[in-house]
C-alpha cells in the first residue's frame, strides 16, 4: 500500500514539475543573479515568524496532545517535531523559486521512498508523519491566503485528529496472536469452552477468536483473539510481531 501510494505521489509530482519547468528555470536564474541582502524585509520576516509559530503550535498539539499520550514513543515525538519545522522552513524559504505544488509533492514522495529503512514504520506513525508533512507544506506554501484562513486550515487537522483519537464514541478493539496448546477445544461446538479457557489464562475480556494454522503433531495452533484492552495499546510488542513473517 505504501509503495503504491508513493508511486502515485511521485508520478503526480513529476507531471506538475515538468509543467512548471520553464518557469522554475527562469526564476532560478533571477534568484541567483540577485544580490543577497544583509537586512531582511521586515514584512517578510514577520510573516515567517507568524507562520512558523502557527506551524509549531499545530505540530506541537498534534504530537503532544494526540500522538504521544497513547504511543509513548519519544523517538517519534522527536522525529515528527523536527520534520514539521524542517519542512516548513525548507518550503517557505524556497518559495522564491516558485517550485510550488511540484516541489511539495516531491517532498511527500522523497519521505515515502526513504520510509526510514532501518525500521518498519507502523501505519499509525506513517499516518502522523503524512499529517505533519501536510501541515508544514500548507503553512509554508499557502502565502496567498489570510492568517485567519491559515489558522482555520490548521484547526481542521486538529479537530479531525481529536475526533479520530476519541475513544468515547469509537471503541478500540485490540488483537493478540497466541500459540495455543489444546487443539481439542478448537472445534466449532467447543467455542464457549475455548473462550472461557483463554479468558481464565489471560485475564482478558475476549470478544472474538480466529483459528489459524493447526499442528496436530505438536498439539498446538496459532489463534488470534480480539479483546477489550485494559489500556491504550499502541507501539507494544504485539504491534511489532503482527507483521512478522513468522506468523
Amino acid at each position: 500500500m505504501t509503495g503504491l501510494f508513493t508511486s502515485l505521489l511521485a508520478g503526480v509530482g513529476s507531471i506538475v514539475a515538468t509543467m512548471e519547468e520553464g518557469e522554475m528555470l527562469e526564476d532560478s536564474v533571477e534568484t541567483v543573479a540577485a544580490a543577497t541582502q544583509f537586512l531582511p524585509e521586515w514584512s517578510s520576516f514577520w510573516e515567517l515568524i507568524i507562520r512558523l509559530m502557527i506551524n509549531v503550535v499545530t505540530v506541537g498539539i498534534i504530537v503532544h496532545a494526540f500522538y504521544y499520550p497513547k504511543a509513548k514513543r519519544r523517538d517519534y515525538y522527536f522525529t515528527f517535531t523536527l520534520i514539521g519545522v524542517s519542512i516548513f522552513m525548507l518550503i517557505f524559504l524556497m518559495g522564491g523559486v516558485k517550485l510550488k505544488i511540484g516541489f511539495a509533492l516531491g517532498l511527500f514522495a522523497i519521505f515515502g521512498i526513504i520510509k526510514y529503512r532501518t525500521e518498519q514504520v507502523p501505519i499509525r506513525e506513517m499516518t502522523y508523519l503524512f499529517v505533519i508533512i501536510a501541515v508544514a507544506a500548507i503553512n509554508g506554501l499557502a502565502t496567498k491566503i489570510s492568517y485567519f484562513e491559515l489558522i482555520a486550515a490548521n484547526l481542521v487537522f486538529i479537530v479531525t485528529l481529536a475526533i479520530c483519537e476519541n475513544t468515547v464514541w469509537m471503541k478500540h478493539v485490540a488483537t493478540k496472536l497466541i500459540v495455543y496448546d489444546n487443539v481439542k477445544l478448537l472445534r466449532p461446538e467447543m467455542e464457549d469452552e475455548l473462550k472461557a479457557d483463554l479468558e481464565k489464562r489471560l485475564g482478558l475480556n475476549i470478544i472474538r477468536i480466529e483459528v489459524g494454522n493447526v499442528d496436530f503433531l505438536k498439539d498446538s495452533a496459532m489463534i488470534k483473539i480480539y479483546y477489550e484492552p485494559v489500556m491504550d495499546e499502541f507501539g507494544t510488542i504485539d504491534n511489532v510481531t503482527k507483521g512478522s513473517k513468522k506468523f
